[in-house]
């Protein structure tokens, strides 16, 4: 409806009112840029800011397109850098990946087109009335409140896992609500995981949601270990009970902040809880078995963290208090920071994490720089008469794998030539009657702007193709010939991006999702080996792996998410992904837990000795499925479960707090085996199988 009722009028306003056709050409693009391509989410402030930031980056990139097009060379060397900073500023929040193909048309319609640099101001003007327009449109015509599906699933899974601990802290019967939690879990994952863009960017709120839900995972696996190890806490010390039940309330509240805003969840309260129970530990005061105090203080440590990044999520807490919290998502250096140096640094330390070949969105943006300025090269090279639909073509096409991007080559000719051949009887029966022209306009730009999204892709292009066809012959009448060029004219963008796909990246988004998955359980293992140093007092040197695991968590869930939204065939199994991804986010984070434990004061060398070689075993074991998922290079070897020596008691309540720690992890292990040795079989067979 927006774009129906914007486009037309500008686009008349423009040709018919100010008799300008750069103006017109612009306004009519722009307003399709702003309306269609472009889907911005949050309040309307958010809206807002997104829109004007578009229609500056669009103003940008339309003077730059006009002053190059001139110069075919210069042209091709500027699309590289133009094009590939646009495709990869998509990295910084959901948003802002949702404008990078409005922002690409303001830069390839002028610079795959005639023109002089005397333009740039009819065609600013264009686009900022469409700008304008689109904005109060989307603003004053609302779409349905669906609410967040993420957060809600969040709420659910926080409050079935507070009703699960206070049900145990009872002594009464948990398992059953146990596996409604395990069930709002997986809900959770895949409405995350369905979402086009990883719901993070540079804004905390951002940030404290994608963390909320990886801490949840996590916390859920805690609840479940607890509740099948322990299933009977009636016996358990009041202490421990009480500290459950603390967790519960804690998480219910959680749930309630994620949709509604209610009451904050008490935070001091339950580390106050917490810190009393490491001291009666440490004090040998506990009566009963410590594997109680074991669960129960993991399990307030997780839910800690779940509520400071809810807090977070519901813009009711700051920076310095995510320090404090250690939930750590940037440099803590940097969260303390204040003002506009604080989001420049997390800019650049966002850019600095995905400047890198395991990085889908740097891959992605290097090929499809490559391949846009290769469509601008052939544009000239053929001399097309409408050389920016070229262009168009190959960003239409551009997928992330080479059978992909054919699969789409094939659908998107296919769909303009059935919009070739529907807009030139429509042609021909209108005939050179203009005010049939008018009338046609609306109701193609109705069936364009709907099709995205609720029809085949096929659908789509063919009613672009009509639209393209009557706006330019309002334009500069010429019949049906209008869509015979953009049959050829897509053809050659087509050709261009398969060859791209196919030179360039034939594995596509499953080769970085592998390199990732190996990445994350190396750096993974090796913050694991550092934070059991520095918790048994073997080096006085505070783990310093732990911004370099995040960094690869990050990179894995974008190119999970890319993998994910990838069409053509999946060459990496998705259950044996997923369990891999579980595997590098247990992995990491008990490694963050254990960080957070002070050093040891006395020395245990018997038990810490112990709980070191355990450590070592997992960190090889990890190494080993590393170099198993990743880029191959040999043949791969079996894995098998670690075995552990020394089981027997140890005197030591900290040695029996990381032994459990360790066992936890080591309980997962098998899980993984297979689906390491389908992704190492999937990685070594030829890309075109």
């Amino acid at each position: 409806m927006r774009a129906t009722l914007v486009m037309p009028a500008l686009f008349a306003l423009t040709l018919r009112g100010f008799g300008n056709l750069q103006m017109a050409l612009f306004a009519g693009f722009g307003s399709f840029a702003t309306l269609v391509l472009v889907g911005f989410a949050g309040t309307w402030r958010n809206k807002l800011i997104a829109h004007l930031g578009l229609a500056l980056a669009g103003s940008v990139l339309l003077t730059i397109g006009t002053a190059v097009a001139s110069t075919a060379v210069l042209a091709v060397m500027v699309t590289v850098p133009v094009t590939f900073a646009v495709f990869f500023a998509g990295v910084a929040a959901p948003n802002a990946a949702s404008a990078v193909n409005g922002a690409l048309l303001a830069y390839v319609l002028p610079a795959a087109s005639p023109g002089t640099v005397s333009m740039i101001p009819d065609r600013l003007a264009g686009w900022w009335l469409a700008s304008v327009a689109g904005t109060i449109a989307v603003l004053a015509i609302h779409t349905p409140a669906t609410g967040s599906a993420v957060r809600e699933a969040a709420a659910k899974l926080a409050q079935a896992l507070g009703d699960v601990l206070e049900s145990a802290a009872r002594g009464a019967g948990a398992e059953p609500l146990l596996i409604d939690a395990v069930e709002a879990k997986h809900d959770l994952l895949a409405t995350f995981a369905a979402t086009p863009f990883r719901p993070t960017g540079l804004s905390i709120g951002d940030q404290g949601l994608a963390s909320a839900v990886e801490l949840l995972e996590w916390c859920t696996s805690l609840v479940a270990d607890t509740i099948r190890e322990q299933p009977d806490l009636a016996s358990a010390p009041a202490s421990e009970r009480d500290l459950l039940a603390a967790s519960g309330s804690a998480l219910r509240r959680t749930g309630g902040l994620l949709t509604d805003r209610t009451t904050p969840p008490d935070l001091d309260g339950l580390d106050a809880l917490r810190k009393q129970s490491i001291d009666r530990s440490r004090h040998g005061m506990r009566e009963a078995d410590p594997r109680v105090a074991f669960h129960a203080g993991t399990i307030a440590t997780a839910v800690l963290a779940v509520g400071a990044a809810t807090l977070l999520a519901a813009q009711l807490a700051d920076p310095g208090e995510i320090a404090e919290a250690r939930t750590r998502w940037f440099d803590e250096a940097q969260l303390g920071r204040t003002g506009r140096l604080a989001g420049v640094s997390r800019a650049s330390a966002l850019a600095a994490r995905h400047a890198s070949v395991r990085s889908v969105w740097f891959v992605n943006s290097l090929r499809g720089s490559l391949a846009l300025a290769a469509a601008v090269a052939v544009a000239d090279a053929t001399s097309v008469q409408h050389g920016f639909w070229v262009g168009l073509g190959t960003l239409s096409v551009l997928r992330t794998n080479a059978s992909a991007t054919g699969a789409t080559a094939l659908r998107a000719l296919a769909g303009t030539v059935l919009g070739f051949v529907v807009g030139g009887a429509l042609l021909i029966g209108i005939g050179t009657s203009t005010a049939a022209l008018w009338v046609a306009l609306p109701v193609a730009v109705l069936i364009a702007a709907y099709a995205p999204g609720t029809t085949p892709f096929i659908v789509g292009q063919a009613a672009f193709t009509v639209t393209v066809a009557v706006l330019f012959n309002l334009l500069v009448p010429v019949g049906w010939k209008v869509g015979e060029l953009r049959v050829e004219d897509v053809a050659i963008g087509c050709v261009v991006s398969v060859l791209v796909g196919m030179l360039f990246w034939p594995r596509g988004v499953a080769s970085v999702v592998g390199d990732d998955l190996a990445d994350s359980y190396r750096v993974g293992a090796s913050y694991l080996r550092e934070a059991i140093a520095w918790v048994c007092g073997y080096t006085s040197q505070e783990p310093t792996s732990g911004s370099a695991a995040l960094a690869a968590a990050q990179r894995l869930d974008e190119g999970v998410r890319g993998f994910l939204a990838e069409q053509g065939t999946k060459h990496l199994p998705r259950d044996a992904l997923w369990r891999l991804i579980g595997g590098t986010l247990r992995l990491r984070l008990t490694a963050h837990s254990i960080a957070g434990m002070p050093p040891a004061c006395a020395a245990d060398p018997g038990a810490l000795d112990q709980v070191s070689a355990r450590t070592d075993a997992l960190v090889t074991w990890y190494e080993e499925l590393a170099a198993q998922v990743g880029r191959p290079s040999r043949a791969p070897s079996g894995l098998s479960k670690p075995r552990f020596e020394g089981n027997a008691d140890a005197p030591s309540r900290r040695a029996v707090w990381l032994r459990e720690h360790l066992d936890h992890l080591a309980e997962h292990l098998e899980e993984l085996i297979e689906p390491a040795a389908r992704v190492a079989e999937t990685r070594r067979r030829p890309w075109w199988r």
